[in-house]
């Protein structure tokens, strides 16, 4: 049967697809110039074996009841119909406080903005719950997310509503890209993306006569378009390099004097320590040289050549996904302040841009509205990356942000959207974690390593299988989402859950408000319609824009958000921070005693370093054939697998030295753990490195094990669980140190997309 191609999205782009010959066929948005590969991930992964097809409970919780479990990620599972399943997990949420349950959902589930899992089980805990333990920041911005505010302004405004790639294109001399710029993370967009503008936009500004230098271990973390120098730099060194440039610009008098009195606060104290007057160690070339690995006339020769000129400095996530990332962030700001370009367009500090393609773009002129997830009557929370922490250590206290907090007891663990053993670190120790809850529950459309771990598994809907409304705040095209496949077995989506589970719970009028799915989707629609009107533009009805499949919403203006007003006039434009200025250091950090993050940028040398038994660093970055761990069993995920393992690249010298050839399997361990992988020998990884993305689902040799070896390539068998301070205890796990040996074993089969056991019926 032959269907009209009919429009969908997603986090990697919005596309049309439409069945030919029994096969689904996703092209492209039309109008996008750099479309996503990651789009053909969708044909593939939808009848995939991988798919959970029936409610599944774990045979211990179901026979012995709630509790702790050494079984969780070893059990067989049975398979229930859906009354039965949503009774047992009613009568278990009426059992369980409020203050007891941890709502773990990480978003990223769909482009939609109903069906947002985060939204729906958010929504759904409060409305029938009155709340629950909740986390705050994120994985990927943990340490940002908390400084920022304190020293420059909240981090929407810093990452998102900044500098622009028009900007760049028309008006930057030097981007100066810590951590570079690279496009597998520009490509993706929360909410949907229509057009990847940011290859162009870098070609242009190239050919206009503007320098890209990216500063970090990969290469080609900057794409050819741009033209880049590459700046190879000791990982998690780039807080030194700052500083070194900022030490040269002050002692040649190259610093913007003015700039930093209007400007700024807590400049005298970083001017201190920058000429070494407190420690007695100026933090110059020569000081910076052997812990960047970059030579110190080269340090010297690149701060001269950034003195006057139109500079952008960016600080890509990476760099503080690390111990004490909170100071290459600072760094940042205060070099873009020392040389006085913050607020200027194309110039200044920008932080992430290019994380995401939600970064360095307009933004709408109307809001795009979102499911509201009512009001949470529980005060607990975390830092996101310190779930372990909590359910290992109930009670203890812990720093954060100028408190001390305490870990709450948890019992019921409600998990729809992510996955843990993607985004979480040293997974030996989150296994231990999870058995540690009475019960875990988690709605998924695969037998992710999650579900394996879970003791109700609801299957829910790809997004494929559902009506939904695409839409950000920073692109211009709303897309109606089309149902494109009928739900595979028995699957449901999140919606349709929660209303069953909260009419169990009398809730159902609190959660539903008396719609259907449907209905929701025109209420939101009719937001944006509203505001639409109210502001002079004209705006369809909801059946027309349904039929017509998409509306372009207008754009505000590109005047570089409050970094801009501030430039422009600091007086009547305050920044959002104590002082209302840039603070280059600040009084309130100071105060909070913290030595692993004082009140001004640092220099703190990290404790992970290479030792005998773990020579190299290991860059644990985002994977460029999926959105994190999501279809890893999609055709172009698997496709760029070899022996279906995740590739591991490695400098010649380093590959050489172990006796690795291209495509060997290798095994990389450290105290933490191993896994396999495909070894791919490159000069694009300086020596010294290797290079794994996250993202491969874990697949333990042997389930039963603890420490047991990932024979599919998941790094964080092997990332530290630690917090990068005790301002923000964000997340570290972008590196580590490992050792890489040539395996030579018989080679274990991948079995991470089979479903676990023999799944027998109840």
């Amino acid at each position: 049967m032959t269907e009209e191609f009919r429009p969908h999205s997603s986090h990697w782009g919005a596309f049309t697809a439409a069945w030919r010959d029994g096969e689904l066929v996703v092209r492209p948005h039309a109008d996008d110039p750099d479309p996503n590969r990651i789009l053909q991930n969708f044909p593939g992964a939808l009848r995939h074996e991988a798919r959970i097809a029936l409610p599944m409970v774990r045979r211990g919780w179901l026979e012995d009841g709630p509790g702790a479990d050494p079984r969780r990620g070893r059990d067989e599972y049975v398979a229930v119909s859906w009354d039965r399943a949503l009774d047992l997990l009613a009568k278990e949420l009426a059992r369980t406080a409020p203050e007891r349950v941890f709502g773990g959902s990480y978003g990223w589930s769909s482009a939609g903005r109903f069906h947002h899992a985060q939204s729906q089980v958010h929504r759904f805990l409060n409305s029938t719950l009155g709340g629950y333990v909740r986390s705050v920041n994120s994985y990927s911005a943990g340490a940002a997310g908390v400084i920022l505010p304190h020293v420059l302004g909240p981090m929407e405004s810093v990452s998102r509503h900044n500098v622009t790639w028009d900007q760049i294109a028309e008006h930057s001399d030097v981007v100066l890209a810590f951590g570079g710029l690279a496009l597998k993370n520009s490509m993706v967009a929360g909410g949907g993306i229509s057009k990847h503008i940011e290859r162009g936009s870098m070609q242009a500004a190239a050919a206009r006569g503007c320098a890209f230098i990216g500063v970090g271990p990969l290469r080609d973390d900057m794409p050819a378009e741009a033209r880049a120098e590459w700046l190879a730099i000791t990982p998690n060194t780039d807080t030194a390099l700052m500083l070194a440039i900022m030490h040269t610009l002050v002692a040649a008098g190259l610093h913007d004097r003015g700039f930093l009195d209007r400007y700024t606060t807590g400049w005298p104290v970083l001017e201190a320590y920058l000429l070494g007057r407190g420690d007695g160690q100026p933090k110059n070339a020569a000081w910076a040289a052997p812990i960047t690995g970059i030579a110190a006339e080269a340090i010297t020769a690149l701060a001269h050549r950034l003195a006057g000129r139109r500079v952008l400095v960016t600080v890509s996530h990476s760099l503080q996904r690390a111990e004490h990332g909170e100071q290459p962030v600072w760094a940042g700001i205060a070099l873009a302040s020392v040389l006085g370009q913050i607020g200027l367009p194309g110039a200044g500090f920008n932080y992430a841009l290019g994380a995401l393609g939600h970064t360095g773009r307009r933004y709408n002129a109307v809001s795009t509205a979102a499911l509201s997830q009512g009001r949470n009557k529980v005060g607990a929370y975390i830092p996101v990356a310190r779930i372990s922490d909590m359910l290992l250590n109930p009670g203890a206290e812990f720093e954060y942000n100028g408190q001390v907090l305490t870990y709450p007891d948890i019992s019921l663990v409600y998990w729809a959207g992510g996955n843990p053993f993607h985004h979480h670190q040293d997974l030996n120790r989150l296994r231990e974690a999870f058995r540690r809850v009475d019960t875990l529950v988690v709605h998924e459309l695969a037998w992710t390593a999650t579900a394996r771990h879970a003791d109700i598994v609801l299957p829910v809907t790809m997004t494929l299988e559902r009506e939904d409304i695409g839409s950000s705040q920073t692109d211009p095209l709303m897309v109606a989402m089309h149902k494109l496949a009928e739900p595979y077995g028995e699957a449901r989506d999140d919606y349709a859950i929660f209303s069953d589970l909260a009419a169990r719970l009398g809730k159902e009028a609190e959660f539903t408000e008396g719609r259907s799915a449907r209905d929701w989707l025109r209420h939101l629609y009719d937001r944006t319609a509203d505001d639409l009107r109210a502001k002079g533009f004209d705006a369809p009805e909801f059946d027309a824009f349904w039929q017509a499949g998409h509306l372009m919403l207008p754009q505000g203006p590109d005047d570089g958000g409050i970094l801009g007003a501030f430039r422009r006039n600091p007086e009547d434009d305050p920044l959002p921070t104590p002082s209302g200025r840039i603070e280059v250091a600040s009084a309130t950090i100071a105060g909070f005693g913290y030595a692993d993050c004082p009140g001004h940028p640092a220099w703190l040398a990290p404790r992970d370093v290479p030792a005998a038994e773990a020579p190299l660093r290991l860059v644990a970055n985002q994977p460029a054939t999926r959105l994190h761990s999501q279809f890893d069993f999609g055709g172009h995920s698997v496709e760029m697998k070899r022996r279906g393992r995740e590739v591991m690249r490695i400098h010649p010298t380093d590959a050489a030295a172990r006796g690795i050839a291209d495509g060997d399997i290798v095994r990389l361990f450290n105290a933490r753990g191993a896994c396999l992988a495909s070894a791919a020998v490159t000069e694009d990884v300086m020596p010294g490195v290797v290079q794994l993305p996250t993202g491969a689902w874990y697949d333990p040799e042997d389930p039963a094990e603890d420490g047991s070896l990932c024979v599919h390539g998941n790094p964080n068998v092997l990332t530290r669980d630690a917090g990068t301070s005790r301002l923000a205890q964000g997340c570290t796990g972008q590196l580590t140190t490992v050792e890489v040996e040539r395996f030579t074993g018989n080679l274990p089969p991948i079995k991470a997309f089979t479903p676990p056991g023999a799944v027998a019926a109840e």
